[in-house]
Order: C-alpha cells, then sequence, then structure tokens
C-alpha cells in the first residue's frame, strides 16, 4: 500500500483503498492491473501532491475565498467568472521543486519502461470524489491526450488540476452538497493507446439502471 504522502505512485501499487491518495479513475486502474487486465502503463500524481501545492504557494485560500461555502445558488456567470479566475493562478504558479522532480523522475521511469525516451502520454484527472455510489463526477474534469516530454507533462499535470475548477465541476459540487475544500484531485498519466476503435462499456443500463445489461458503445 502507498505511504498516504507519497507524491507519486505506480498505478499497479494501488487499489479501491487508495482513493483517498489517487482517486477512483487511478484506484480503478490499479484493481484492473491486479486482475491481469490490460491496462496502458503509469502512474498516478497523487492527490497529496495537488494538497502540497495548494498549501505552499497559499492558492487554497485564495480558492476558499472566492468559491466560499455557497449553496448552489450562483447564476451561471458567476460560475464561469470565478472558474477562470482560479484556474488562471492555479496554472501559472510554479509547481514545487519536490513534485516537478517527482513527476519528472516518474515520467523518465515510464519512457525506460515502454522503451521510448519520450512516450507520448494520457494525462488524466482522477478526483477524490469522483465514481463514488451516490455522484459519479463524470466528465467533470479534463483529459489531456497526446501528451510528451517532461515539461509538456508538468504543465498539464498542472491543467488537470485547475481542471478541479471548471463552471460545471463547481456547480455539481455546490449541487452535490460537496465542500469545494474537502475535493482533491489526483492526474493519472499513461501511455498512450494509438487506437483503431474506442468505446465505454457499462455494467448496466445507463438509461434505466438494468443491472442484468451490460451496454457497450464504440466508434
Amino acid at each position: 500500500m502507498p505511504r498516504p504522502d507519497a507524491i507519486v505512485v505506480r498505478l499497479e501499487d494501488v487499489r479501491k483503498d487508495d482513493i483517498p491518495l489517487v482517486g477512483g479513475k487511478c484506484a480503478n486502474l490499479g484493481e484492473l492491473t491486479a486482475k491481469g487486465v490490460h491496462v496502458p502503463p503509469g502512474f498516478a500524481v497523487t492527490a497529496e501532491a495537488f494538497r502540497q501545492f495548494l498549501e505552499e504557494t497559499k492558492i487554497g485560500e485564495i480558492i476558499h475565498k472566492k468559491l466560499g461555502s455557497s449553496n448552489g445558488a450562483r447564476d451561471p456567470k458567476q460560475y464561469e467568472e470565478a472558474s477562470e479566475e482560479i484556474r488562471k493562478i492555479l496554472e501559472s504558479a510554479p509547481m514545487p521543486p519536490d513534485i516537478a522532480r517527482k513527476v519528472r523522475s516518474a515520467y523518465r521511469e515510464l519512457c525506460q519502461k515502454t522503451g521510448d525516451e519520450n512516450v507520448k502520454v494520457a494525462v488524466r484527472s482522477s478526483a477524490t470524489s469522483e465514481d463514488l455510489p451516490d455522484a459519479s463526477f463524470a466528465g467533470q474534469q479534463d483529459t489531456y491526450l497526446n501528451v510528451r516530454g517532461e515539461d509538456q507533462l508538468v504543465h498539464y499535470v498542472q491543467k488537470c488540476w485547475g481542471s478541479l475548477y471548471t463552471p460545471r465541476a463547481i456547480f455539481y459540487r455546490e449541487e452535490k452538497g460537496f465542500p469545494h475544500e474537502k475535493v482533491l484531485i489526483s492526474v493519472g498519466v499513461q501511455k498512450m493507446v494509438q487506437s483503431k476503435c474506442s468505446g465505454v462499456a457499462f455494467t448496466l443500463d445507463p438509461i434505466n439502471g438494468d443491472p442484468s445489461k451490460i451496454v457497450i458503445e464504440s466508434t
């Protein structure tokens, strides 16, 4: 089990109990890997890394002041203005050197593992409130594809962090009663798969919730 203060962990080392550290998406990828499913290799930049970033840069205090404790009674323009301001501050702040060093090191290790010195990766959001029984948070944060090189990776990790504050994500948390300061985000980094087709499998009918059906949508 990864240490609770870990900054970066390999996906094969995480399980569902690690959701507070790596979020729902990365935890489930770890479970699939453990069961022998072919999952593209990668690692998670943990929610602890994000927490330290907010603390060291004092951005967490700024976010709290901007969002306060609204009960969701904002108009759309307020969500857009708050999101734009928070993301601009968050994405432009320098990543703390220790966190950046560990992200770069994990990327180099992935390059060695895949035999590609500048492997293309998908940079995927994995919030700690994601894939829960009463709130999925599906599609609320962003994913970036075909990211290549250490500098690009550090840049897009921060953009993923910033996507925790999209207008739709802010609204969804308030609608579901999740305090903004209690929700953190991890970032999954995986080798890109240049697929010929892709899709999503639902383990129940997404329209009516029928658990006796499996629905697969693909292109």
